[in-house]
C-alpha cells in the first residue's frame, strides 16, 4: 500500500537524542564522525550531553538533528526496510532529501550547518515573532493576518486541522493574537523562538541560502519526494534545489503534504528521527494512516517486527 518516511523539523531536539542508536550500531558511530569532520566539532558529544543551550543554538540544532534523523534512517535502512516516498518538516527536508539520495549526508550537515547561520543572522534580536494558533480554520487566521495594520503577519506552518504557526514583525504577531483570541482561538500562545520563519521578512535569508549552496550537487531524488511549498512531489534536481530556497521565506503546507501523500495510496507512516511531533500532526491530518516512528533501539525493534510481518502488504 505504500509507506512514508517523515523527518522531524527543529523543536524535536533533545539532549541525548540518537545515542541509544550510536552505542548499537557501527554505521552511525561512523555517521557521526562524518558529521563531526565536515563540522569541525564532536557532534555526538554535544548531541548526547548538551548542554541544551548550546545545542538549541539553531546552527548547532539542525546538523545534529539531521544527524540523529540519518542515524534512525540507517538502521532502518539495516533491518531491511526502505520507504516508497519520503517528506520533512522544514528542516526535516534536508533528511528525507538525504533518504531519497538527492543530497549526500556530508553536503546536507554542511547545509544545514549555514542554513542555520543565516537564519540566525536575518533578524535582529527581538524584531520578529512566531506563535502557534490552536483551534481556529486556517481561513480565519489567513484572513485575520491580512486584516492586521501594525506591520506585516502571516501563516508560516499550516500543520494539521486546528494547528497552525504566524509568523512576521513582533508588533504585527502580538496584534494578530489578540484579534485571533476575540475570533474563538482555544489557544494563541508565541513560540519560544528568536527567527521568525517562513515568512517574506526571511526573503533576504534565501538570497543568501542560494548563493550558499550554489555549488552544492542536488541530484534528481531517488524515491518519491514531497515538498513543502507547493505540496507535491518533485523528483527534478533543480526544483528541489528552488523549494529548498523558497522554503525559507514561504509557508510550510504540511497538512497539505501529507494529503498529498495519502492521495498517492500511502496508508502507513513512519516518523524517522527524535520525538512523535509529526506522528501527532498526521493522526489529525489522516485517521486512517498507520503511525510509527524510530528514534532508539526499542522504537526500532518494535517499528521494524511490526512492518516486516506483513503490515504492509
Amino acid at each position: 500500500m505504500g509507506l512514508c518516511f517523515v523527518f522531524p523539523g527543529q523543536g524535536s531536539q533533545a539532549v541525548g537524542m540518537g545515542k541509544d542508536l550510536f552505542d548499537s550500531f557501527s554505521e552511525v558511530k561512523s555517521l557521526y564522525a562524518e558529521a563531526s569532520e565536515a563540522l569541525g566539532y564532536d557532534v555526538a558529544e554535544l548531541s548526547f550531553g548538551g548542554p541544551a543551550d548550546e545545542l538549541n543554538k539553531t546552527y548547532r540544532t539542525q546538523p545534529c538533528l539531521l544527524t540523529a534523523s540519518i542515524a534512525a534512517y540507517r538502521a532502518l535502512a539495516l533491518k531491511g526496510i526502505t520507504p516508497s516516498a519520503v517528506a520533512g518538516h522544514s528542516l526535516g527536508e534536508y533528511s528525507a532529501l538525504v533518504a531519497a539520495g538527492s543530497i549526500t549526508f556530508r553536503d546536507a550537515v554542511k547545509m544545514t550547518e549555514t542554513r542555520g547561520r543565516i537564519m540566525q543572522e536575518a533578524a535582529p534580536e527581538g524584531a520578529g515573532l512566531m506563535a502557534a494558533i490552536l483551534g481556529l480554520d486556517r481561513q480565519v487566521i489567513d484572513d485575520t493576518c491580512r486584516a492586521v495594520s501594525s506591520g506585516y503577519v502571516a501563516v508560516a506552518n499550516y500543520n494539521c486541522p486546528g494547528q497552525t504557526v504566524i509568523s512576521g514583525e513582533r508588533a504585527a504577531v502580538e496584534e494578530a493574537l489578540n484579534r485571533l483570541k476575540e475570533a474563538g482561538a482555544k489557544r494563541a500562545l508565541p513560540l519560544a523562538v528568536s527567527v521568525p520563519s517562513h515568512c517574506r521578512l526571511m526573503e533576504e535569508a534565501a538570497r543568501k541560502f542560494e548563493e550558499a549552496i550554489r555549488d552544492v550537487e542536488i541530484k534528481d531524488a531517488g524515491t518519491a519526494f514531497v515538498n513543502n511549498t507547493g505540496a507535491r512531489f518533485i523528483t527534478v534536481a533543480a526544483e528541489i534545489r528552488k523549494a529548498l530556497v523558497l522554503q525559507l521565506s514561504r509557508s510550510v503546507l504540511w497538512e497539505d503534504c501529507v494529503r498529498t501523500i495519502a492521495a498517492s495510496g500511502v496508508t502507513t507512516f513512519v516518523e524517522v528521527g527524535p520525538g512523535k511531533v509529526l506522528s501527532g500532526l498526521i493522526k489529525r491530518i489522516d485517521p486512517s494512516a498507520k503511525l510509527y516512528n524510530v528514534e532508539n533501539v526499542e522504537t526500532l525493534d518494535k517499528t521494524a517486527a511490526e512492518l516486516l510481518k506483513g503490515d504492509l502488504s
